[in-house]
């Protein structure tokens, strides 16, 4: 094969690569699947994912309105890493581990 023809599909591809790698890829990975919310443990540290249509577990609570983690790294997100929800659904601190 000639030289040229293989320099071609080089470029196309180098170019495709340099396009990635300068504007940066926008996929942002969820905290649940897109048939689960997430909910945290009351008085405790740590989340999980419940199916749509189910209530948490004991022990587990929905996040309040309006301050629902979507993906990770998020500003709720990070705003729920040292708080957690007690009993009366109050937003408190995490306990000391």
């Amino acid at each position: 094969m000639p030289p040229y023809r293989r320099t071609r599909p080089c470029l196309a591809l180098t170019g495709a690569v340099a396009a990635l790698l300068l504007t940066g890829c926008a996929y942002r990975e969820r905290v649940c699947r897109p048939d689960h919310y997430p909910v945290l443990a009351v008085n405790n540290s740590g989340g999980d994912c419940v199916p749509d249509g189910e209530e948490p577990p004991a022990g587990w609570a929905r996040y309040p309105e309006g301050k629902v983690p979507e993906y990770l790294n998020d500003e709720w997100d990070r705003y729920w890493d040292d708080k957690t929800l007690d009993e009366r659904g109050r937003i408190v601190p995490q306990p000391a581990v």
